[in-house]
């Protein structure tokens, strides 16, 4: 399989974090052997959201925070599709943080791979959601004051899916990370740590592997509450699968279009005589 496009001009800086997560991404696809074909990514705006555009597979590049609604639908439609979003911390918890939480209650059966860099990094530097306690910015000039959004704990307390954390420092790590959320069937978060070296000077890559540290065997994903407690650490974060919830059904096999024909909407004929039928009654 291959992903790659020859001459691409990539708008990032030179040595963003957001380099690592498309090589391990790209190295993830092709050790799943998943076809380009066979794969959509999804995003909205910002620096992680260019993520698709250097990438030979199709793409949908959406608004603002709103990469989940058209992911989930696309999956909907056409259930043999693999979907991954990849996104921004801003993108997904900031403008995207409503349809977070409803995604997560959906359980579509999607990845979402967040470059978390607490910083929004398109837009100059302003603080993000995930923005610790302190940090300054040409805006926030006195420090933030807001308590820093945990995706982690609030996908847990929701029941997510699949839950983890990674930080591009740790390649290896990221690598299996990706492999195991793409592969797995619901809903998928992976948050992963990413320095942006233009904007965020504080959260470096050596920040980042001062301030993690990778959970041993003795860490049950199974068990929620451990998991919750794990997800309220900082200083130091863990890194790794977080919580993994009992098997339940996806949110395309709770659709009433799938309860008896398990062939995708996309391939179906279209009952022109209902639709037509369901239009005139509405005229009346």
């Amino acid at each position: 399989m291959n992903f790659d496009i020859e001459k691409t001009d990539i708008a990032w800086c030179p040595g963003c974090g957001n380099f690592g997560i498309l090589n391990v991404l790209k190295r993830a696809l092709v050790e799943l052997e998943i076809n380009p074909q066979n794969l959509v990514l999804v995003s909205g705006i910002g620096q992680a959201a260019k993520t698709p555009h250097y990438l030979r597979t199709n793409y949908f590049n959406g608004l603002h925070g709103r990469a989940l609604p058209p992911a989930t639908m696309i999956k909907a439609v056409n259930p043999d599709l693999k979907v991954i979003i990849t996104s921004g911390d801003g993108d997904m918890y900031g403008e995207g943080g409503n349809h977070f939480i409803h995604a997560i209650r959906r359980n579509p059966d999607i990845t979402a791979i967040v470059h978390n860099n607490m910083v929004y990094g398109l837009t100059k530097g302003q603080a993000s959601p995930t923005s610790q306690l302190g940090f300054v910015t040409p805006i926030q000039v006195d420090g933030v004051f807001e308590e820093p959004f945990n995706p982690l704990a609030v996908a847990i307390s929701l029941n997510a899916s699949f839950v983890a954390r990674t930080s591009i420092h740790n390649l290896d790590l990221s690598l299996n990370i990706f492999k195991q959320a793409i592969e797995h069937k619901g809903f998928a978060l992976v948050d992963t740590f990413t320095p942006c070296v233009s904007f965020n000077k504080i959260n470096t890559r050596k920040w980042y592997e001062e301030n993690t540290y990778i959970m041993d065997d003795s860490h049950d994903p199974a068990n929620r509450n451990s998991a919750f407690a794990k997800a309220c650490e900082s200083y130091p974060w863990p890194l790794g699968i977080i919580y993994k919830s009992p098997a339940k059904p996806s949110f395309e096999e709770n659709l009433y279009a799938y309860k008896n024909n398990n062939n995708p909407v996309i391939n179906r004929e279209v009952q022109w005589d209902k639709l037509k039928a369901m239009i005139e009654s509405k005229s009346e």
